[in-house]
């Protein structure tokens, strides 16, 4: 299975849209993954042929809404994926929002998918990996270009990358066993 994550679009709409258009298009994903700023965002990805899934970002106004869920997870191909705006607690969450550092640590994840820190990142802890696809911003104070990630889910292999989104060149990967 092959699943899409985005990031941080803030408002940038059209990054948004080139991001899905990539990942539905030329990347085949099955499933679009919006982890968080801005929830409201993802109002331009209906209409594609493909599943949406989103979490809220700590500071949009639906986190504090205890019938939203602010931390996901699920099951795709045999993995557990955790769906979280922050890779760790925060200030913000609801006394129900796991801590992704907790349930790695448990084993109870075999994926974390976060974003929050607009750094686009790959690494294996363990047994856990951990993605965040960076931000869709044009012009970010942490001085990332744009981007976004690929997930490929397969019975003996994960493989990760994250991919420039004006240039197209993935620019850092990771391929191994979680098992």
């Amino acid at each position: 299975m092959r699943l899409g994550l985005v990031s941080d679009s803030h408002g940038e709409l059209e990054n948004l849209r080139t991001a899905a258009r990539l990942l539905v298009d030329e990347w085949q994903a099955e499933l679009l993954v919006h982890l968080g700023d801005e929830c409201e965002d993802t109002a331009v990805l209906q209409g594609l042929p493909v599943k949406v899934l989103q979490v809220p970002g700590v500071y949009c106004e639906h986190y504090l809404d205890p019938e939203i869920t602010n931390r996901m997870l699920r099951e795709f191909s045999g993995y557990r994926i955790l769906f979280t705006h922050t890779p760790a607690a925060h200030k913000n969450d609801l006394p129900q929002d796991p801590d992704p550092v907790a349930l790695a640590a448990q084993g109870k994840v075999d994926i974390i998918a976060y974003g929050h820190t607009h750094v686009p990142e790959i690494r294996a802890e363990g047994k856990v990996l951990w993605i965040n696809p960076g931000h869709l911003k044009e012009n970010d104070k942490k001085g990332y270009s744009p981007s976004f990630a690929v997930l490929d889910l397969a019975p003996e292999v994960v493989r990760g990358r994250i991919v420039d989104l004006h240039s197209r060149v993935v620019f850092q990967g990771w391929e191994g066993s979680l098992r």
